[in-house]
């Protein structure tokens, strides 16, 4: 992540304002702001990916799933925070806000070299702080696998390797293989 994009604190409101306005994405971290990286065409096709396969899942039902547009609000010790997840998936009627949510059942990171350490440490700590959060996963751009972080487990990994291997989100049961996911998007040797 850059650094500040603003040395000065700027208030939650103000933030959410700026962001409606702007062409450039930034999370929210306890007054200060920091500008997103734009994502590669894997990254992106990995992201697009699970949405539609999630759409498809869940249909009508109560679970939505959202695209890289949708920030989570989250309260941890430095005060406020927002981040703009790969995919997030809400289940929680409560979840009526327009620009974030609050209530996340599933969080997907899609890592890059310039994200993989935030998105396995800070963002990891603070998104596991959230009391709706079942399951936080990570997805590797450049081999065929996923980690996911389950609260049945005590956020305790799970790596899954390999084209052949299936993996299940079980907060919202679905179930793929890694090579349905990865399909056009890494080259199978």
């Amino acid at each position: 992540m850059n650094s500040a994009v603003q040395p000065h604190f700027l208030s939650v409101e103000d933030y959410l304002t700026e962001e409606q306005l702007g062409d450039i994405k930034h999370d929210y971290i306890a007054g200060k702001v920091y500008a997103m990286e734009g994502a590669s065409r894997g990254h992106n096709r990995l992201s697009g990916r699970l949405v539609s396969k999630l759409e498809a899942h869940l249909g009508s039902g109560p679970c939505t799933p959202f695209i890289g547009d949708m920030k989570v609000r989250l309260q941890v010790r430095q005060g406020e925070v927002f981040y703009y997840p790969d995919v997030v998936v809400t289940c929680d009627p409560k979840d009526t806000e327009e620009y974030f949510l609050r209530f996340p059942k599933l969080i997907i990171e899609v890592l890059s070299e310039s994200t993989e350490r935030l998105d396995r440490g800070e963002k990891m700590q603070n998104y596991l702080s959230l009391a709706s959060l079942e399951e936080y996963v990570l997805v590797a751009q450049d081999q065929p696998e996923i980690t996911i972080h389950r609260r049945r487990n005590n956020w305790s990994p799970e790596i899954i390797r390999g084209w052949e291997a299936v993996f299940q989100l079980e907060s919202v049961n679905l179930q793929m293989t890694l090579a349905a996911l990865y399909e056009n998007v890494l080259v199978r040797e």
